[in-house]
């Protein structure tokens, strides 16, 4: 069946083909909710190296982090919540496997995100100024406000743009054509990792009619319009196991296994790639829905 004008569907597969190594990959979603894992599954899976990652992370950064693709990190943290530190990237870190870090305050990260957006080369902010951020990023600049309203020329972070190649982010709905809806209760700042980006790629949860879009769901919730994004993949489950709410919450038992085998031995890690991680996303799920029948 042939694909109808502006029909943006593809696979996981063809959107990781798209990829090249040396990229700077933005990934949306926040810590242990909604992140796009099928495609960052995929990722792990593939050959791809030298990767930027850009990410208000979660097991997002963890597995990436843990099959060497990361040469820098650009983060504000990286935390599974009720697991506060996420062990592969600790383990990451310790071991300084992760050639560059650059760890930003959430309002500075937001701030880059929004001025790669409105593709400026950087917005002042007073996030940041007084803290550690600036000792350990020297590089990071400040400016003189040339205007005096009534805070005098107050001397401004100068937050360089995240400029990103491409956006990876999972919403809950969206068309054949790359509008897109989240059920949820928080938009997280997906809107912004696609608008910081050269090509947007979106998994969801179920692809619909361009009408079925706003049936019970107020239009406010429609995120992502079609003009920002580049393909969209159906994906089933594909923000398993954070949370995708109304769809599912976050899978907590199969986090503490995760969380577990990622602080674990190398055994132990090797027996839960080889179980869950190793096949397709077929195959995943097919190991995730075996492992939630045990007792």
């Amino acid at each position: 069946m042939s694909k109808g004008p502006r029909d943006k569907q593809t696979t996981i597969e063809d959107v990781v083909a798209s990829l090249e190594d040396g990229m700077t990959i933005g990934i949306g979603g926040w810590g242990p909710r909604r992140k796009p894992m099928a495609l960052v599954r995929a990722i792990y899976r593939s050959d791809l190296t030298d990767l930027t990652i850009v990410s208000w992370g979660g097991a997002d950064v963890g597995l990436l982090a843990r099959a060497g693709k990361i040469r820098r990190l650009v983060y504000a943290f990286v935390s599974l919540d009720t697991v506060p530190l996420e062990p592969n990237f600790q383990r990451a870190r310790q071991q300084g496997t992760i050639p560059e870090v650059v760890e930003l305050d959430e309002g500075m990260f937001q701030t880059g995100l929004r001025a790669a957006a409105q593709r400026l080369p950087f917005l002042p902010v007073r996030a940041g100024l007084g803290s550690d951020v600036l000792v350990n990023q020297p590089w990071i600049e400040t400016v003189t406000s040339p205007y005096d309203e009534g805070f005098g020329h107050e001397e401004l972070v100068a937050v360089p743009a995240l400029r990103l190649d491409v956006a990876l982010v999972h919403l809950n709905r969206a068309d054949a054509h790359g509008n897109a809806t989240y059920l949820g209760p928080d938009p997280y700042f997906d809107d912004l990792f696609a608008m910081a980006a050269e090509r947007t790629y979106l998994s969801v949860e179920q692809v619909v009619d361009t009408a079925g879009l706003t049936v019970d769901t107020p239009v406010q919730r429609l995120l992502l319009s079609r003009m920002l994004v580049t393909g969209v993949v159906e994906t089933p489950h594909g923000a398993h196991f954070t949370d995708c709410r109304p769809d599912y919450a976050r899978d907590e038992r199969f986090q503490k296994a995760y969380a577990a085998a990622a602080g674990g031995s190398d055994e132990e890690w090797q027996a839960f790639h080889d179980r869950f991680l190793a096949g397709d996303e077929a195959a995943y799920q097919a190991a995730v829905a075996a492992y939630g029948e045990e007792s």
